[in-house]
Parts: C-alpha cells; sequence; structure tokens
C-alpha cells in the first residue's frame, strides 16, 4: 500500500489569511522526509485553494510523483494537460461544498468523463476517477 498526502490545507491557510505563507512548496520535502509516496493536490475551478502557479511549481519541482485532482471540464484537462502530472484524479465540483462530498455521476456525465480520460491518456498522463459505490440490490 502507498501513501498519498494532500497538501490543499496549507494553501486553504494561506488563502484564508491573504499573504504568501504558509507555502505549499514547503510540504513537498516534509512529505518525502515522511515516507510519502505522492503528492496530491486539487486544483479547484474556482481556484479557492490551489493556484494555478501552486500547481505547476508542485509538479514540476515534486521529487514524488504528483496526483492532481480537477473536474473534467476542458478547460481544467487543458491545464492538466499543460503540467503533466503524473496522475489525474477526476472529482466532481460544487462551489457550496467546502471539500469534496460525493463521487462523479459518471452515467450522467459519461461523455465528458471520457473525452477527457482520452485527452489525459493521449498525454500520458495516469487517470482515476472519484466515484461513489454502488450498493448492490
Amino acid at each position: 500500500m502507498l501513501l498519498g498526502v494532500n497538501i490543499d490545507h496549507i494553501a486553504v491557510l494561506r488563502e484564508a489569511r491573504r499573504i504568501a505563507e504558509p507555502d505549499p512548496l514547503d510540504a513537498l520535502s516534509i512529505c518525502k522526509r515522511a515516507g510519502a509516496d505522492q503528492i496530491t493536490i486539487h486544483l479547484r475551478e474556482d481556484r479557492r485553494h490551489i493556484q494555478d502557479q501552486d500547481a505547476a511549481d508542485i509538479i514540476r519541482l515534486s521529487a514524488l510523483p504528483v496526483n492532481l485532482e480537477c473536474a473534467s471540464e476542458p478547460s481544467m484537462i487543458d491545464i492538466a494537460c499543460a503540467l503533466k502530472p503524473h496522475r489525474v484524479t477526476l472529482v466532481p465540483e460544487k462551489r457550496e461544498e467546502v471539500t469534496t462530498e460525493g463521487g462523479l455521476a459518471v452515467v450522467k456525465a459519461n461523455d465528458q468523463i471520457d473525452k477527457a480520460i482520452q485527452r489525459l491518456h493521449a498525454n500520458g498522463i495516469e487517470v482515476s476517477l472519484f466515484i461513489d459505490p454502488e450498493s448492490s440490490a
């Protein structure tokens, strides 16, 4: 089993304070020394926490693979394809949520999700989906 560490909340503190600190980049070496196998960040459409420059810097400077969580919206997939993280996890986004509370509506958004997966794979990026389990009837 591998350990992925989500460093979004460092950016939450920074954005709440409206200053440059703490810097999510500072967490990279701490996570590596602590034994993490992967860094996870969520680049939201509203840029509530992690900003575009954070994502670019983290992906470029991390000694660990980076899992970028993002919506399957074409504009977000454009960013992911440009940044080329190790993996993208497609997640649902609702502006009113503080954090992701449920999985993707895979059946409802199948075409958009399929297109996103195809583009990401074409750019050499692994893909995972954040989905809710279905209970058997």
